[in-house]
């Protein structure tokens, strides 16, 4: 079996069709790689890319994109509503065939170290390319954002592991990279009938793995509470390897609960959004339905589709087509936008 791994870049531009195309373009010079999605984010200003193929190829096509992100995007003057550092802000390679996740690391890790040297960016490798146990988290090594980059590159402790440790002015352009060799991830986010991003950043706490504050007095503005070594106290919250936020989408008109599931064994799409509707009606909120950002494997799909099958007391003995069916029209998943699973099925689009 031949190797093939997967690269799901984020660039900080989800608005510009432009500039998206020719990050695109970038990509598909690359000969043998497949690009197989592209999600763009119009409140988020920011633009999830899925592509394929074999190692070596998928780090020139990434190194490309790289590249030409950090020619056509200036953070200077980027604004949106998710988190992020830098015109490339994650650059994650994910082992999927014939390949294991020691030597996807080494891949992103050479690649790291082309784009510190040959580009001048900063690089912090997260997960399991991580250098040490704090940068393992994304959230870590992204704290602070675009706007504290001068602090954290001069923050010996926070040197990076590629590129500059200096606020020059290419990384003023570019900012910074979080790259790493990981596994899966799905990128769901769940509908509210609600505009309040406090109360949807309250119930996806309540879902994450962190978990919530716990403040004195009032759950939303109440002041947090500290331990001993002044560090804010959190109660766990329903699912592990869950990670969660709320935001209001003024493109949609409506708050969402956006997650990273980063390992589907342990907590599944379905759990995660039955999880979300508990959680939304204890607060007087109802889900209306949920949207993935990117592709998702095939595996998941059919779990949910058979778990609410279960749920309806209908038999599970049916197509492969119409369980899946049901997993779209049970978890809203065609809410925003039509969802047609051989373009969103990893499985579907590389036979």
């Amino acid at each position: 079996m031949n190797q093939l791994i997967e690269c799901v870049p984020n660039f900080s531009e989800g608005q510009n069709i432009e500039v998206i195309n020719q990050i695109a373009d970038a990509i598909k010079s690359v000969e043998g790689v497949k690009l197989i999605n592209i999600d763009p984010g119009k409140n988020t200003n920011r633009t999830v890319f899925t592509f394929l193929g074999e190692p070596e190829k998928v780090c020139e096509a990434a190194f490309r994109a790289v590249k030409k992100a950090s020619e056509v995007i200036d953070m200077r003057k980027h604004k949106g509503e998710h988190p992020r550092f830098g015109s490339t802000d994650v650059l994650p390679l994910i082992p999927i065939a014939g390949i294991s996740m020691e030597e996807t690391i080494e891949y992103a890790l050479k690649l790291a170290k082309r784009i510190g040297n040959e580009l001048g960016i900063p690089i912090y490798c997260y997960e399991f390319a991580a250098s040490e146990e704090k940068r393992r988290n994304l959230a870590s090594c992204r704290a602070g954002e675009y706007e504290g980059l001068p602090q954290k590159l001069a923050n010996p402790e926070w040197k990076p592991d590629f590129g500059p440790a200096e606020f020059n002015q290419t990384v003023a352009r570019t900012g910074a990279i979080a790259l790493s060799a990981r596994n899966f991830l799905i990128a769901y986010n769940v509908n509210l009938n609600i505009t309040s991003a406090q109360l949807a950043n309250i119930i996806a706490s309540e879902v994450r793995e962190k978990g919530i504050i716990v403040r004195d007095g009032d759950p939303l503005t109440g002041k947090p509470i500290k331990d001993n070594h002044s560090k804010t106290i959190y109660e766990p919250g329903l699912l592990k390897c869950v990670k969660g936020i709320g935001w209001f989408i003024e493109e949609y008109g409506i708050a969402q609960l956006s997650y990273n599931i980063t390992d589907i064994a342990k907590s599944s799409m379905h759990q995660v959004f039955e999880a979300s509707c508990e959680r939304a009606i204890a607060h007087g909120v109802r889900v209306t339905g949920s949207e993935l950002i990117g592709l998702v494997p095939l595996q998941p799909m059919l779990d949910a589709g058979r778990y609410f099958l279960a749920k309806q007391n209908l038999s599970t003995e049916i197509s492969e087509e119409a369980i899946l069916a049901t997993a779209i029209k049970s978890m809203g998943l065609d809410e925003l936008a039509p969802f047609d699973p051989k373009k969103r099925i990893i499985e579907y689009l590389i036979k």
